[in-house]
């Protein structure tokens, strides 16, 4: 139960209606260890002794403790619940944020839809192992340590026949809990293929639709789903051995006590009130442990998602902010690269980059230009500092990435990444996504820098126009447009523009092109592209080739300095074009 104990964390708002569930559970506890006393009093002081009044008065005593234990366990159902749905809630809201806190590093190592099976269906298994802890989980062991005491009082001679078989019963509990867990451990990472599997699927279907691969698809999901099944059979399997054997438990114990315990009275050493009240005790004695087989499979389950649950808190953010980081007020947008060196951490003998050296002034617009794979992605991550250098260093302002706070950097840094990502709500929402406050006119005036403005205004409610899920409501070029528009609404000192015109045509990509330079002129901006006509009236070029800076200067320079870019520019515009400048 460690990992569980390491999740209680979340309870701590919620310890006074823990108790609170836990001392009506106990009355309710005391109220059943006391009736079969009182059912032994029934029968030994008033049906032997034909004594009416203590029938009467003994059966009255009896009503009243079922009507009082009956609003006790109302109000341990109400305030377990309570406390089980307010944990799960807050524990959702905690794995999200962590989530949100990781580094890009990190989520490199966790799908989606591993996320989304430990946010939803982990989650929800702990969530029932607390509301089975406020209610039969405490219930249970004390149920049975206080009737296992009343049975030993009742008669210890009876009590020595049946410890073997309830020492037996708890430990075919405790093998079938650790094998069921491990089971269900294996049950929940199926399931994780197969949320993988559908939210491809589900993100994809146009993309299956068009190449005709649904069957393909069907096949895939079928053979995730099938493992899925056949292992959750497996887990059920074996929960469903343990209870008719603990029955059978039960059921040898009553047989002995009502053997013995027969002879007991034909002899004159017991009563039979002391019998009917020691297999009551008997059967209040293993029923707790009847409850705990029937939820054996939810206390397993529960472990194994806490462990899993906890992997993603124990997750350490790859990029951390130094203690006394500096916060830069207002960015005057100087970029250099000192000798950078990166590999991601699944590939350290793979080094993505290597002895990168750039020098970006205030102002200047930078263009990273290579072929797919080159490393032109992971170069513009390092300057917002989503990843950091494993070599040399990265310095904005003069100053190390490492040792700025990463917070007032990325609030100057306007990002366009290569994949286009939009939320529900309208498209104005979207473009004010980095400054929700921003006014119309600030909206409007961003989208048209973006050429977004005239695409927006052809939409039946314009600018409050809801995005559809995944944007499919948009074209590609569209939703970069809008993307564009969402970096520059906040105003940055540096612009990174990410492969993000590669979806527009020429013409509008000229226009942007033509209004990053009116509305840009003082920020640094890096463009990374593949089109060669992007890139032609950059103030520096870089080529990159397999991680390494093959080429560096303006247009003019490398038509007449560097093959690679003469090869890409006649590749792309034709050999004696004349678009030189």
């Amino acid at each position: 139960m460690h990992q569980l104990l390491r999740l209680t964390r979340f309870l701590k708002n919620y310890r006074n209606q823990s108790i609170l569930a836990l001392a009506l559970l106990i009355m309710v506890l005391g109220g059943d260890l006391a009736i079969p006393r009182l059912i032994q009093r029934i029968v030994d002081q008033g049906i032997t002794k034909n004594d009416f009044s203590v029938i009467l008065s003994t059966s009255l005593i009896m009503l009243g403790i079922t009507i009082v234990s009956t609003f006790f366990s109302i109000g341990n159902t109400l305030s377990s619940v309570t406390v089980s749905e307010s944990f799960a809630r807050d524990l959702r809201s905690g794995l999200f944020s962590q989530v949100l806190h990781l580094s890009y590093g990190n989520l490199d190592h966790m799908r989606t839809g591993q996320l989304m099976t430990r946010l939803t269906s982990d989650i929800a298994q702990v969530r029932q192992m607390v509301l089975i802890s406020l209610r039969i989980g405490t219930r249970a062991p004390l149920l049975a340590l206080g009737s296992l005491i009343l049975m030993v009082t009742t008669s210890p001679r009876l009590s020595l026949i049946m410890l073997p078989l309830i020492i037996i019963a708890a430990l075919m509990i405790i093998f079938f809990t650790s094998r069921i867990q491990k089971l269900f451990l294996l049950a929940q990472q199926k399931l994780d293929t197969l949320n993988n599997i559908l939210q491809e699927n589900l993100a994809g279907v146009r993309v299956i639709k068009a190449f005709v691969r649904g069957p393909h698809e069907n096949e895939r999901f079928e053979n995730a789903n099938v493992e899925l099944t056949d292992q959750s059979v497996r887990v059920n399997i074996l929960s469903s051995y343990l209870s008719p054997t603990l029955t059978l438990i039960v059921n040898l114990g009553i047989s002995a006590v009502i053997w013995f315990g027969g002879l007991q009275a034909i002899a004159g050493n017991m009563t039979v009130g002391e019998i009917i009240a020691f297999t009551n005790y008997l059967l209040t004695t293993l029923s707790p442990l009847m409850m705990l087989a029937t939820s054996i499979s939810i206390i397993a389950a529960s472990e194994a998602s806490a462990g899993r649950i906890n992997q993603v808190f124990d997750a350490q953010p790859e990029i951390k902010q130094i203690p006394g980081a500096q916060s830069i007020k207002q960015l005057r947008g100087k970029v250099a690269f000192e000798h950078v060196s990166f590999s991601y951490s699944d590939h350290e003998n793979e080094p993505v980059l290597s002895h990168i050296d750039i020098d970006a002034e205030p102002g200047q617009t930078v263009a990273i230009l290579g072929a797919t794979g080159s490393g032109k992605t992971t170069l513009i991550n390092m300057i917002p500092r989503f990843y950091d250098a494993v070599e040399g260093r990265v310095k904005v302002d003069g100053l190390d990435v490492r040792g700025v706070n990463q917070d007032t950097l990325l609030q100057q840094t306007g990002v366009a990444q290569q994949e286009t990502i939009l939320f529900s709500g309208t498209i104005a929402e979207n473009i004010a996504y980095g400054r929700p406050k921003a006014t119309r006119e600030e909206v409007i005036a961003a989208a048209q820098a973006a050429q977004a403005d005239d695409f927006i205004m052809q939409m039946p409610q314009g600018y409050d126009t809801p995005v559809a899920q995944m944007g499919v409501n948009l074209s590609g070029g569209q939703k970069q447009r809008i993307a564009i528009a969402r970096a520059l609404l906040i105003n940055p000192r540096i612009l990174i523009l990410d492969d993000s015109t590669s979806a527009v045509d020429m013409q509008t990509e000229a226009k942007i092109q033509d209004a990053l330079e009116t509305v840009t002129p003082k920020r640094t901006s890096f463009i990374v592209a593949q089109r060669i006509s992007t890139v032609l009236n950059a103030d520096k070029i870089i080529v990159l080739e397999n991680g390494r800076i093959v080429a560096q200067g303006n247009h003019n320079q490398l038509m007449e300095s560097s093959p690679v870019y003469r090869e890409i520019y006649d590749s792309q515009l034709g050999e004696g074009s004349v678009l030189h400048g």
